[in-house]
């Protein structure tokens, strides 16, 4: 345990050469309204764009791209880390996900030495503790702590090797080159927890017999006990333990009978995928995106513009589409205040990673360019531990 600390207080102490370089033109990235972007970047393994545009009052999409040591040993594994956090009833649990859930990645890769299911499992699994925690000092003070939670939606590129792992609706879908038609076609590699999906709908009423009313039908939209659609998350803590599913949080997160165990989940989906030569580039957006744009409309748009700014570009499209389904100009859209803006879209996030082959295939023990962004431009300070970085709204 002691060997783990000080492996950890060295690695969140190193000088700044060691610790992060920005690339590319916009450095930490670029703010133009409620839009925040990084046009490119380049990570272990190819180059990466991103974007991330504001519809609440406060933004309860968090996002991260970490690139570099895996964990906090010399050695490796190297690769690339992209998380999508994607929160809900506040910006609390995102932005504790963006603070602690890659350093408890490295911490268990470093126990391990490598990079793997269980390494990604474990970092979730002590994140979502850590949460518990935080809500527990927090309830007298600020009971409706918890009802706030967040998707969690995670990829890392190691050794040619890409693990997707997610909670909730934000999705990953990677772009695969045919070879014989010369077309690029969209295959989504994350599973999704939303009970609008009827395999999700079965998978709650399998694991709640006893519960007739686990997922209803409320305003024409599924929800679980007629609160929240998706079935897994981290956070939401009213509705994974009854201690805090009561007085003082608000009457409509209260359920009118104790529950005995979890109604939401915090055990990812976790995929691997073995990368090959036509795997071109993989999308990671909240459903913000895919709320408005097709998996194939996607890709097609990554395939057919220039990689600097096309993650700018998809989520400019998705606002013009919700403009279209308005009825209203997108230059109107865009003159719209924050808080108000939630009414015609969601936050939006969007990290495009594209894949070089020759970079893909190295070992996972290659060192190369080193990135630590968050979205919306909230960098890890050199004299600051990762956990303890706060960020703020763009």
């Amino acid at each position: 345990m002691l060997s783990r600390l000080i492996n950890f207080l060295r690695a969140c102490w190193r000088p700044s050469s060691d610790r992060y370089v920005h690339t590319g033109s916009d450095l930490g990235g670029r703010q133009d309204g409620l839009l925040w972007y990084k046009d490119t970047g380049q990570h272990l393994n190819g180059d990466f764009s991103m974007a991330v545009v504001q519809a609440n009052n406060l933004l309860e999409d968090q996002s991260q791209i970490e690139s570099g040591s895996l964990s906090f040993l010399d050695s490796g594994p190297y690769g690339t880390f992209i998380g999508v956090y994607d929160g809900h009833g506040g910006p609390e649990t995102s932005r504790f996900i963006n603070d602690h859930l890659f350093q408890n990645l490295k911490m268990f890769a470093t126990e391990q030495q490598s990079m793997s299911v269980e390494v990604i499992r474990k970092a979730y699994q002590a994140t979502e503790e850590g949460f518990f925690s935080l809500v527990t000092k927090q309830w007298p003070m600020k009971p409706q702590i918890a009802a706030v939670g967040s998707c969690c939606l995670v990829g890392v590129i190691c050794g040619g090797t890409l693990y997707i792992a997610n909670l909730g609706d934000s999705r990953a879908v990677l772009g695969r080159a045919v070879k014989a038609t010369g077309e690029v076609l969209a295959i989504q590699l994350s599973s999704e927890h939303n009970v609008c999906i009827e395999s999700v709908r079965q998978e709650m009423h399998s694991l709640h017999p006893d519960d007739s009313q686990i997922v209803v039908l409320k305003h024409n939209v599924w929800r679980v006990k007629g609160l929240i659609q998706v079935s897994r998350s981290i956070g939401d803590v009213y509705l994974k333990k009854a201690e805090f599913n009561r007085e003082p949080l608000y009457a409509k997160f209260r359920l009118r009978e104790p529950f005995r165990k979890p109604i939401l989940s915090s055990d990812p989906s976790i995929s691997v995928h073995e990368l090959q030569p036509h795997d071109q580039f993989v999308i990671f957006a909240s459903d913000g995106l895919w709320e408005h744009l097709t998996n194939q409309d996607a890709v097609d748009m990554v395939q057919n513009h220039p990689r600097n700014g096309i993650a700018r570009r998809l989520v400019k499209t998705a606002l013009q589409e919700a403009a279209k389904k308005r009825e209203m100009r997108y230059s109107d859209l865009k003159k719209i205040d924050r808080g108000v803006r939630r009414h015609f879209h969601d936050d939006i996030t969007v990290i495009v990673v594209f894949l070089d082959s020759n970079l893909v295939s190295r070992a996972s023990s290659t060192k190369g360019p080193t990135v630590s962004l968050r979205g919306g431009g909230i960098n890890l300070s050199v004299k600051t531990l990762a956990p303890c970085a706060t960020p703020v709204e763009v």
